[in-house]
């Protein structure tokens, strides 16, 4: 689906249904960070969430700002200001906060694990955050001053749909999906999630380390768990806990040094 609307949108904006890449090397970068931050990231997060519920699962993928950072230095050159590693670490510390609270009423937790199969779990956590932070500076490399983020995107995602069905068809999965593409309510749900997810999430994204340091754009992308409160609050009519708010100024303070730097 995702692959669908990126590519209607750069036909309306461009008139090509193809993306403009200058050079071959390029395209390698990009289906290399299609594959590992979408594909691989995504799945071992997914995994690591059915192994240790979502709370815990994300508390550890919560790493993945830190170690965009550092692999920004390594790989891009990319030197933060000290204000910038200040908020870097104050907006992951908040969102640490929130993530690390004790079950309420507002959390769902699915933990099918048991204490054997935890350590896998965390072990999937942490290559989700490696393969998404990977994924996120190879993009960035591949786009160089030239690519735009739409047409990067748009090759990230023919990359991540050529290997993700090769891998369900590979694993006899394909059955399943064609069944479960015949439940209407559930395919207008994931239809909304595409929208929001693969397309603009991923887009912006990129817009996003096009015109900041990779470490400081991960940062603010991170403050998932906070900026859910508010639809804690107003779609699901559920009040979160005064550590889940305080924790949210927290994580708020931080991107606020990374704005002012």
């Amino acid at each position: 689906m995702a692959l669908i609307i990126i590519a209607t949108t750069l036909a309306f904006t461009t008139g090509r249904l193809f993306p403009h890449v200058d050079s071959s090397g390029q395209i390698y970068w990009l289906v290399a960070s299609g594959i590992v931050g979408l594909v691989l990231g995504d799945t071992f997060l997914f995994r690591s969430f059915i192994i240790l519920g979502p709370r815990l699962g994300s508390l550890i993928f919560a790493s993945w700002p830190i170690m965009t950072a550092v692999m920004s230095w390594f790989f891009l050159t990319e030197i933060l200001s000290p204000t910038a590693i200040a908020g870097i670490a104050i907006a992951s510390a908040g969102i640490v906060w929130v993530t690390n609270e004790r079950k309420t009423e507002w959390q769902t937790e699915m933990v099918s694990a048991d204490e054997g199969s935890k350590k896998l779990g965390v072990i999937y956590a942490l290559l989700g955050a490696i393969g998404q932070s990977s994924g996120l500076v190879m993009a960035k490399y591949a786009m160089g001053e030239t690519l735009e983020p739409l047409e990067a995107s748009y090759v990230r995602m023919i990359a991540a749909c050529i290997a993700i069905w090769i891998y369900g068809g590979l694993a006899g999965h394909l059955p399943a999906v064609v069944s479960a593409m015949r439940k209407g309510k559930a395919m207008m749900y994931a239809l909304g999630g595409s929208i929001s997810g693969p397309f603009l999430g991923i887009w912006m994204s990129l817009v996003a380390v096009k015109h900041a340091e990779t470490g400081v754009a991960a940062a603010i992308m991170a403050s998932v768990p906070v900026v859910i409160i508010p639809v804690t609050i107003f779609v699901y009519r559920q009040k979160p806990s005064g550590r889940a708010m305080a924790g949210a100024i927290v994580t708020a303070a931080g991107i606020a040094l990374l704005f002012m730097r």
